[in-house]
């Protein structure tokens, strides 16, 4: 089951796993609500991904892995397909996301952080790439989770099924901070994305994702610079104002309200 927290029209959509009895483990069905919750986030400046209870998200359901031992080759394809469709969707949401870490993050759990644009956990946090222990592999989350890692980490990580610590995961970029106070840093990260210009912010996704060529980022700039945006961000920070949107919500480095979803 998936939650989504607050009331539109919002700056910051919420999606929730809401299943704190299993841990937050996907199934079939969480696995298509997330999806669809990724695939069109309309004008939300940021996307905070989050579980309810003690854990993010302790991978695949129990059930779900038991009713999979049945399936054939095709329906197996079919099964995972669906799946990196899921992941495919939160790294690719136009906004940028937000994880917000407690608890467990054990195997697909994991890849559902690394395909956060930021990542921010509890140090009691527990991370795992886990597979192997169970004679499998972590295959369709291998493409977030070596972005983000590195294949150095992985090659340990991978293999071992180890779990791992918030200092580790750390340490080997899975996440971008460690805070006691989880939901403040995670309030902190948001009030910083909510500061930056709406599409700023999502050409910035883009050019990490795309990574245009030497040429190309030229004319990335120069768009951005001429753009009704860029125009009022460069000017507001020359003139030391806020930067003003049409709907009357303000950004840039001089906007000092506080942060409102």
């Amino acid at each position: 089951m998936l939650c989504r927290r607050g009331e539109p029209p919002r700056r910051t959509e919420r999606p929730t796993l809401a299943r704190p009895d299993r841990r937050n483990a996907f199934d079939a069905a969480l696995i298509a609500e997330l999806a669809e919750a990724f695939v069109d986030v309309g004008r939300a400046r940021a996307v905070v991904l989050a579980g309810d209870g003690e854990s993010f998200s302790a991978g695949a359901d129990v059930d779900w892995m038991r009713s999979s031992v049945d399936l054939s080759f095709d329906e197996n394809v079919a099964d995972a397909t669906a799946l990196r469709r899921m992941l495919e969707a939160i790294d690719g949401c136009a906004a940028p996301v937000v994880a917000r870490v407690q608890g467990h993050a054990l195997g697909g759990g994991a890849g559902l952080v690394a395909t956060a644009d930021i990542a921010v956990a509890t140090p009691d946090a527990v991370f795992a790439f886990s597979e192997v222990k169970l004679g499998i592999v972590p295959a369709v989350i291998s493409p977030f989770a070596l972005a983000k890692i590195g294949p150095g980490a992985a090659r340990r990580y991978f293999l071992t099924g180890e779990r791992f610590d918030a200092g580790t995961a750390l340490r080997i970029g899975l996440v971008h901070e460690v805070a006691a106070d989880l939901d403040a840093a995670v309030d902190r990260v948001v009030a910083d994305l909510l500061s930056a210009g709406p599409q700023a912010a999502r050409w910035a996704k883009r050019l990490v994702r795309e990574r245009p060529d030497g040429p190309e980022t030229a004319r990335w700039i120069a768009e951005r610079r001429t753009s009704d945006e860029g125009q009022e961000g460069l000017r507001a920070f020359l003139e030391k104002r806020p930067a003003r949107q049409p709907d009357g919500s303000t950004w840039g480095v001089h906007d000092r309200r506080p942060r409102e979803e």
